[in-house]
């Protein structure tokens, strides 16, 4: 079977909103129908969600659908899923995983978070401490997870754990599908500068997971967790959006609304920054060209970089712009939001906001490092614990 190009994609998207009309159906069967046509992300295995056509035809679809009036599956509120959980499941999962997991994830029944980083493992996250101890046919697992979004309303989480403490940290680790629901799993706030507590801690005690719920052999969860982290960085910082989308968009557009906030100055720097962010939504183009002919590389840690960078001093330059305006806060009030929203409220969430980009998805320092040692090809930082079993590594 040849893979469809953009002519059949439309008709097949037409021949969906035919069968089941926008107006009259409801959300979550619409999607569940354009699932099982294909449509959901194209490029996927037939039965998966896809038509093994190439990726980008993806716009193809969407437009269609978009001009139809068409629900989407708000990926805001599912992005883990999608960005993270999705194509590491299509990796490395069976074929009773794909089939479990992939449609409810995609159609937003289920939302997913990332148990990967623990507090005494963030930057260095392969010295991850939580462990899994093998029992018959299930694993128990104890430990702490932070920094978590979504764990509040999440069903289902991807974790890595410590399998194997007798061998080099990245090779004693073990990944895995936790049901968030189980025994064992607590679930507390974490509150942020923000007032928000979009982030969470999770404590597993005792937590049985079954080794059916296991990604890729034992012992071999970090080369799958570098699957997560990469689709991850691209999915942070290589999100597609408009020209004077994200967080340049509310400043050009106070700029341009208020003549008498602007000086020579903060028009030189905001020129800069404009020139600056549409650089990197074309290059966030580029990449996902890339993507096309295979999976994410190394390159989308620049573009998670250049994300955290600019939102900071975009945010930074707002604040500053609106004067003693930009001191003023809307809300403090504790809430633990649905979605993680980096340009949402007003200027003084979007400055406070942004603070947590160059740490969540992978540190700015960290990300320097893999640019340099896998992008620009220079040596690598000397390592003495490569050949060292995690048990005897100093903590």
């Amino acid at each position: 079977m040849t893979a469809p190009d953009a002519g059949e994609l439309r008709s097949l998207t037409r021949e969906l909103l035919a069968a089941h009309p926008p107006a009259t159906t409801g959300r979550t069967d619409f999607l569940r129908a354009r699932f099982d046509a294909g449509l959901a992300w194209v490029h996927y295995p037939v039965g998966l969600g896809g038509l093994d056509a190439p990726r980008s035809l993806q716009p193809v679809v969407d437009a269609e659908l978009a001009a139809a009036g068409a629900p989407d599956n708000d990926p805001r509120r599912i992005g883990i899923g999608l960005g993270m959980a999705a194509p590491t499941i299509l990796g490395f999962g069976t074929d009773e995983q794909k089939q479990r997991f992939l449609k409810p994830l995609w159609a937003g029944e289920e939302v997913w978070c990332q148990l990967f980083s623990e507090p005494g493992a963030g930057s260095d996250l392969a010295a991850l401490a939580t462990r899994a101890v093998r029992d018959g046919g299930e694993w128990v697992v104890d430990g702490q997870k932070v920094w978590t979004s979504s764990a509040h309303v999440a069903r289902w989480a991807i974790l890595i754990a410590r399998t194997d403490p007798d061998v080099p940290k990245h090779r004693g680790i073990s990944y895995f599908i936790c049901d968030m629901t189980d025994p064992g799993v607590e679930v507390r706030p974490l509150r942020q500068i923000t007032g928000e507590a979009e982030f969470n801690e999770v404590f597993l005690t005792g937590v049985r997971i079954p080794d059916s719920r296991r990604l890729g052999p034992v012992g071999e969860g970090w080369k799958v967790a570098q699957t997560t982290l990469m689709n991850e960085r691209v999915s942070i910082g290589g999100s597609r959006i408009p020209r004077e989308g994200g967080m340049i968009g509310p400043v050009a557009e106070t700029w341009r609304e208020r003549p008498e906030l602007r000086t020579h100055d903060l028009h030189q720097r905001l020129l800069t920054l404009w020139v600056e962010a549409e650089v990197a939504r074309l290059t966030g183009e580029r990449l996902r060209q890339q993507l096309v002919a295979g999976q994410p590389g190394p390159e989308g840690s620049g573009m998670k970089l250049a994300f955290a960078r600019l939102n900071q001093e975009i945010s930074g330059l707002e604040v500053e712009l609106l004067g003693d305006e930009g001191l003023l806060y809307g809300d403090w009030t504790m809430r633990r939001p649905e979605l993680v929203d980096f340009t949402g409220r007003d200027a003084g969430y979007r400055y406070l906001r942004s603070k947590g980009n160059s740490i969540e998805g992978g540190t700015s320092e960290v990300l320097l490092n893999i640019v340099a040692e896998r992008v620009l090809g220079l040596p690598a930082e000397p390592r003495n614990d490569k050949d060292v079993a995690w048990k005897d590594l100093s903590r």
